[in-house]
């Protein structure tokens, strides 16, 4: 049985610089220090969205239940991305370790520093097609399951399968 005391949240993983899997890798340690990971998606490899002039992406989505806020989680976040040696100069640029908070719960919010579910995110293939291998019966709000959705998303996107590491 769940604990009550933990929140279900999914978070999705990205990483275009350097060791990409080393990367992703840093960042489920990280997560495990902030509750019980209850699982990872496959990683997969997708070009660049937004600024497009870098290298493609590894990414993944980790199902977390933790006892932290939502703000908490997220302040957690972006002291592990920051450990990886992100920095933050172009929009949407390079990044060693993106972790994007997605969903906490059935929180919706709407905030400057936070915004739940996270925006865009039913739109992205490299988003819903980790996600699907989690929970694929869940529903998006566009009433399609996860893996409908991510099926969807997947045709018009490229998103090549890497294999399991965790």
């Amino acid at each position: 049985m769940a604990d009550p005391s933990l929140h279900d949240v999914y978070i999705g993983a990205g990483s275009n610089v350097g060791r990409r899997i080393v990367h992703l890798g840093f960042g489920i340690e990280g997560l495990k220090a902030l509750g019980e990971i209850a699982g990872v998606s496959n990683v997969y490899e997708t070009a660049p969205v937004g600024y497009l002039d870098q290298g493609d992406f590894l990414n993944l989505a980790v199902h977390l239940r933790t006892p932290l806020s939502a703000h908490e989680l997220l302040g957690a976040l972006l002291a592990i991305e920051q450990r990886a040696g992100r920095t933050r100069e172009i929009r949407f640029g390079p990044r060693t370790l993106d972790l994007d908070l997605l969903l906490y719960d059935d929180l919706v919010l709407d905030e400057p520093e936070l915004t739940l579910p996270h925006p865009r995110m039913w739109q992205r293939a490299f988003v819903m097609v980790p996600l699907a291998d989690l929970n694929p019966d869940r529903f998006a709000p566009t009433g399609e399951t996860w893996a409908d959705l991510a099926a969807r998303l997947r045709q018009k996107d490229e998103v090549h399968e890497v294999g399991r590491f965790w």
